[in-house]
């Protein structure tokens, strides 16, 4: 093969794209599959959370833990994918996910127990974990330089466009159920039919990865050059100087720096204030309690007086919503700035949520909200979701990304990333005990939060729109 570069072709020309283009959006599709799945199987649970408090009699104690325990193993699975896929690859790491959401759904549809429901439900938060991980890294490695943004879009797309599917899905089912979260269909109930469902998703993931090629960075760690050659020349077109690029990447793999836990202590606070800014961003993006959406939103909507037909419609709904938004944001992240539209949403999200908990403060009446309340309540929902998605959804993870100095982002990375999941798992696990205190104190709560990431914002957080990475400091 030979390695001379071309003659550039002239800009605008439709020659100046990569000749393979549409070979790269496929490969991008297929390793999106993984963000589809981790959408999938996070929110697809919203659908089974009655039925299994009413099949195990369980008090939402137990009930809330079942939920989020699925969170151990997303924190286990994004700790270690890294290492097991710089081990092995980033394909055979994506074969592995696939074998784990396969089995989770087949165990989650047919537990023996409760205790075997929530194993399942670790393994495919493992999974979730892994895909997180191994998606964005795969995608950025394969995509060309100057399609990079746009590619690495496909992640988050596919991750709300999962949790569309998963509350469509679920819909679907309980039309076929006559309506009853446990009414059989082939001998099984409802909501094990929602958890099984995605044994189609997740064998299609495996397949898919068939279909694509290995990183070229992982492949040059491991001394596979030619082959690494062929798959640059498949997503970067003919024209490309090959010894140039293998040579550029292999300069910035000696370059890196590995960083380590210990280069992120500081001197007096315990981490560099920079990591603590991380940390805070993290931690105010889930305790504004929009897992409480995802997870619990059909429960809620139940626990008013709406039936579970239309409970699950506007679980629907707010997913369809939660798209719109994330489009939203990633058409202005980088034009209006990290910063404005951050404090945007924070700004939206506490007022939707200051609306919920004055709708959810009215008593029921025969067991439902007053309908001027209810009107309230769903609406400041879907407004919640709506100012979220093109916000913080997309926001946090585009400055996670870029705010780090290059020494200590890896690490940095991995810290921020915990804080969110445990962050998460708080939220997850204290909403139904919350709920059944006082379900309108709860959405103060969240709304105090919502309120305070505003401060924080303008006193800690840097724009870093336009500034190259290598000025990070």
């Amino acid at each position: 093969m030979s390695s001379t570069a071309q003659p550039a072709p002239p800009p605008g020309s439709a020659s100046e794209h990569p000749e393979h283009l549409g070979h790269v959006v496929f490969i991008t599709a297929a390793a999106a599959m993984g963000g589809f799945l981790f959408g999938y199987d996070s929110s697809v649970i919203n659908g089974a959370v009655e039925a299994i408090r009413d099949r195990y009699a369980i008090g939402s104690a137990e009930l809330a833990q079942v939920i989020a325990i699925a969170l151990i193993g997303c924190a286990i699975g994004a700790a270690t994918a890294g290492r097991i896929a710089d081990r092995i690859g980033r394909i055979a790491c994506m074969r592995i996910a696939s074998v784990l959401f396969t089995a989770s759904a087949i165990g989650s549809a047919l537990p023996f127990a409760l205790w075997d429901l929530a194993m399942w439900r670790i393994i495919g938060g493992f999974a979730i974990g892994m895909a997180s991980v191994i998606g964005p890294a795969y995608i950025a490695e394969v995509s060309p330089p100057a399609y990079r943004g746009r590619l690495a879009s496909f992640q988050q797309a596919a991750i709300v466009i999962g949790i569309a599917v998963s509350q469509l899905v679920n819909f679907g089912i309980l039309q076929l159920a006559d309506g009853e979260q446990r009414g059989e269909i082939g001998g099984l109930e409802a909501w094990q039919w929602m958890l099984g469902v995605m044994v189609v998703p997740a064998m299609l993931y495996g397949l898919l990865s068939f279909a694509i090629p290995e990183s070229p960075r992982y492949l040059l760690s491991a001394g596979k050059v030619e082959r690494a050659r062929k798959v640059l020349t498949e997503v970067e077109g003919e024209h490309i100087d090959l010894d140039r690029r293998v040579a550029e990447i292999q300069t910035a793999m000696r370059r890196e720096h590995k960083s380590t836990f210990r280069d992120l202590l500081g001197s007096r606070f315990g981490f560099l204030p920079i990591v603590w800014v991380g940390i805070g961003l993290s931690v105010f993006q889930q305790l504004v309690g929009i897992n409480v959406v995802f997870y619990y939103s059909t429960t809620l909507w139940q626990s008013v007086g709406i039936d579970p037909t239309s409970s699950f419609l506007y679980s629907f709904t707010t997913s369809i919503v939660n798209i719109v938004g994330t489009v939203i944001a990633m058409v202005f992240v980088d034009r209006i700035g990290r910063r404005p539209l951050a404090l945007i949403g924070s700004a939206g999200m506490a007022v939707a949520l200051a609306f919920e908990a004055w709708a959810f403060s009215a008593p029921l009446v025969n067991g439902k909200l007053p309908s001027t309340e209810g009107v309230v309540a769903l609406v400041a929902a879907h407004v919640f979701v709506l100012f979220f998605a093109l916000s913080w959804g997309v926001v946090v993870w585009v400055l996670l990304g870029e705010m780090f100095p290059n020494k200590i982002r890896a690490a940095a990375l991995g810290v921020a990333a915990s804080a969110q999941w445990i962050a998460n798992w708080a939220i997850t696990a204290s909403f139904p005990s919350l709920a059944d205190w006082n379900l309108s104190a709860t959405y103060i709560i969240y709304a105090c939060f919502a309120t305070l990431s505003i401060p924080f914002v303008l006193l800690f957080v840097r724009e870093t729109k336009g500034k190259p990475l290598e000025a990070m400091g």
